[in-house]
């Protein structure tokens, strides 16, 4: 969520029962519009909150140019000093999945993620799942930056229209997107994945008749396994469209329809439920 609105947009997601306190939001949004500035950002975004034992962590992003590839992250302990993120290591995106515990809340503290050996199945290659040997030991931080990454990939949405392929490649803001209409926010076609496309061009060129490349470049999630895996709700009179990630408890995606404002943001312990195949 845009840190100019973040104080607007908690009131309007509080309706889907997510909250920050008073004081931490206050905090947020001083802090966040000196990061921006600071960092030459043309937009400033709050990502959200992954809870730790000892301490939360507080995710923020920002981009200068291009706002899918050129998006940098920040995380905070206190809602007032952000560290810049490291990018997601190999060891890391291989570790954070097997990892149990609950984040400590402390980025420099190393966990042993398994104690005897690696959870693979037996008489397989472990170069099947790791290409070298096989790591033990993960830093908290390069957990946080792992799980950050993989919860964008999966449940990170924008509405259909939102962002704009320039002839050169860049992505942006599209400035004439208006919202969606209640016909369009009632179908989960109009909700696309803000990440790299995985579907080949011609998958998404096929799946509606009045396709926009400059507009549907992007995977949508009616396309994600198993159906079911998004729950789509409308609330204040049908005004606001809240969608819910199930994989991924506490993502939540609003939008105002028939306006511009719309975002997501996560609160939660970072967890994927990796039971929701066998729930539906």
């Amino acid at each position: 969520m845009n840190c100019l609105r973040l104080l607007e947009t908690l009131d309007v997601i509080g309706c889907a029962g997510i909250c920050i306190s008073t004081e931490s939001s206050q905090l947020l949004q001083n802090s966040l519009l000196i990061l921006q500035t600071e960092n030459h950002f043309r937009k400033c975004y709050y990502w959200g909150r992954i809870d730790g034992i000892q301490n939360d962590y507080h995710i923020a992003y920002g981009y200068e140019k291009d706002c899918m590839s050129g998006q940098v992250y920040y995380y905070s302990t206190d809602c007032m000093n952000w560290l810049l993120l490291p990018k997601a290591t190999k060891c890391g995106r291989f570790l954070s999945p097997l990892a149990i515990n609950r984040f400590e809340g402390d980025p420099f503290i190393v966990m042993n993620v398994y104690n005897v050996n690696p959870p693979f199945p037996p008489n397989e290659d472990p170069k099947i799942y790791y290409d070298g040997p096989i790591p033990r030991e993960l830093k908290e931080e390069d957990r946080l930056a792992a799980t950050v990454e993989l919860i964008t990939e999966d449940a990170a949405v924008i509405p259909r229209g939102a962002w704009f392929k320039c002839p050169n490649g860049d992505v942006i803001e599209n400035p004439s997107f208006e919202g969606l209409c209640a016909l369009d926010a009632s179908c989960l076609k109009s909700y696309l994945h803000a990440r790299l496309p995985k579907e080949k061009w011609n998958t998404n060129l096929l799946s509606r008749p009045d396709y926009n490349y400059a507009l549907d470049f992007l995977d949508s999630v009616d396309m994600d396994v198993p159906q079911g895996c998004w729950d789509l709700q409308f609330l204040l009179g049908g005004r606001l469209a809240i969608l819910h990630s199930l994989y991924w408890h506490g993502m939540t995606f609003f939008h105002k329809l028939d306006s511009p404002h719309h975002g997501f943001l996560y609160v939660g312990h970072g967890k994927k439920n990796l039971d929701l195949p066998f729930m539906l």
